[in-house]
């Protein structure tokens, strides 16, 4: 990136640089005027890029939302969005005029500052994690006030060195971004071959093979989970979250306490082998999802949004955990859902009517250790991946880090106190 800025940069107040939320000339703006209109959904996170592409007459929104123009800089007020980096500048703005999310702050650079050296330097980590100890508001509803963004000190050279500066971040994160984008293709593919091993191991369903309900390889009925108010206090009974399921099992450090005694639960404590399916989401993608139970490493039990199937023999459990993911299953769950407040739904009865094939127990063994090897390998690209991506974004932080080395961007303490 070369050497941080030095020499005869000044440091001085954000609102020096900037001039945050200008309240906008509507008078000056006919209402029959098109103008693009940004929510929230149309900045991306973490990317700098926003899509201008909806237009209204400004007539419709120049009332209940925020107001801006070419050049300025988005800054995303409210969690979780500041946190996730959805930060822009407004460019390619109908007639040079937007109009979009009150969550917005607008920072509106001053003659001499570049607003693209501005973007980098709000949606920065370091920014962002400092603006997070600063939020105010009730939990969900947290926001960035005005006056923290007034008080950040900024860096800042003369303009020719801030478009340099810019000009050299821009060249290596699309150079990073080219690599995330990579990446990313790989996980779709990593994703399709996963489907086609699937879709293998179910194959032979339409006649090779008898086919058998879901409820007819249980050894005991479908159960339900547990719907108790949370404890304020750790109690001696554990709840797992929906959350914790996983293709990959449970997260046992995914859980609450429920005030009870562990012998009124004694019913639906988690065992090893136990398979479980999620019962309701608000995405169709996740509900009836399913996990394995791996060895607990204490007593815990599952919620009402979980269901327990416990199969025949462990090997039937395998058999049906490896089909549970295909699209032969899947596509029996989406028929079988229903919707209820925007919640989809999937009842005990609708997953034992679920049709899968049922080979001898010898070929089960053998198909299910084939495609245990083919997806653990994919498992371990899917993780080098990960990994990749993580040290991407990492990396990515360090450059910004970097341009604006030794530079504070917090508020000087005395304000901060203030």
């Amino acid at each position: 990136m070369g050497e941080p800025i030095a020499g005869t940069t000044r440091v001085v107040p954000l609102i020096e640089a900037v001039e945050l939320n200008p309240r906008p000339d509507r008078a000056a703006l006919s209402d029959s005027l098109e103008v693009s209109f940004i929510p929230m959904a149309a900045v991306e996170a973490g990317s700098g890029r926003m899509d201008a592409t909806a237009i209204r007459r400004f007539g419709e929104v120049k009332k209940g939302y925020t107001t801006f123009r070419e050049g300025d800089v988005l800054f995303a007020k409210i969690t979780p969005c500041m946190e996730n980096g959805k930060m822009a500048v407004a460019l390619g703005l109908r007639n040079g005029v937007g109009c979009g999310s009150t969550e917005f702050h607008v920072l509106r650079p001053r003659p001499g500052v570049d607003p693209h050296y501005v973007y980098h330097f709000v949606s920065s980590a370091r920014l962002r994690a400092e603006a997070a100890h600063h939020m105010t508001g009730a939990v969900g509803q947290k926001r960035v006030p005005a006056a923290f963004l007034e008080r950040c000190e900024i860096p800042l050279p003369d303009l020719d060195e801030q478009r340099r500066i810019v000009a050299e971040l821009e060249k290596q994160l699309s150079r990073l971004d080219e690599a995330v984008a990579n990446l990313k293709r790989v996980k779709a593919s990593l994703s399709r071959y996963r489907a086609s091993v699937l879709a293998d191991a179910a194959g032979p369903a339409d006649g090779a093979w008898p086919s058998c309900a879901i409820g007819s390889v249980l050894r005991e009925p479908i159960v339900n989970g547990l719907s108790v108010k949370e404890s304020q206090t750790p109690t001696d009974v554990r709840a797992l979250r929906l959350s914790s399921m996983s293709e990959a099992g449970l997260d046992y450090g995914d859980h609450r306490f429920l005030p009870l005694q562990p012998s009124a639960v004694d019913d639906i404590v988690v065992c090893e082998g136990d398979f479980f399916v999620s019962r309701g989401n608000g995405s169709l993608a996740l509900v009836g999802r399913g996990s394995t139970a791996q060895a607990p490493p204490f007593a815990v039990i599952f919620p009402d949004t979980m269901m327990r199937l416990r199969f025949a023999d462990i090997d039937v459990t395998r058999w049906v955990a490896m089909l549970w993911p295909s699209r032969l299953v899947r596509r029996q769950i989406e028929q079988r859902v229903k919707t209820t407040a925007g919640i989809y739904k999937i009842a005990q009865p609708q997953v034992a009517s679920i049709s899968i094939p049922l080979p001898p127990a010898s070929e089960r063994e053998r198909i299910v250790a084939e495609v245990d090897r083919r997806l653990s390998i994919v498992r371990e690209v899917e993780a080098e991946v990960d990994a990749n991506l993580k040290r991407a974004q990492a990396l990515r932080q360090a450059v910004l880090a970097k341009a604006f080395a030794d530079r504070p961007s917090d508020p000087p303490r005395e304000a901060a106190r203030a």
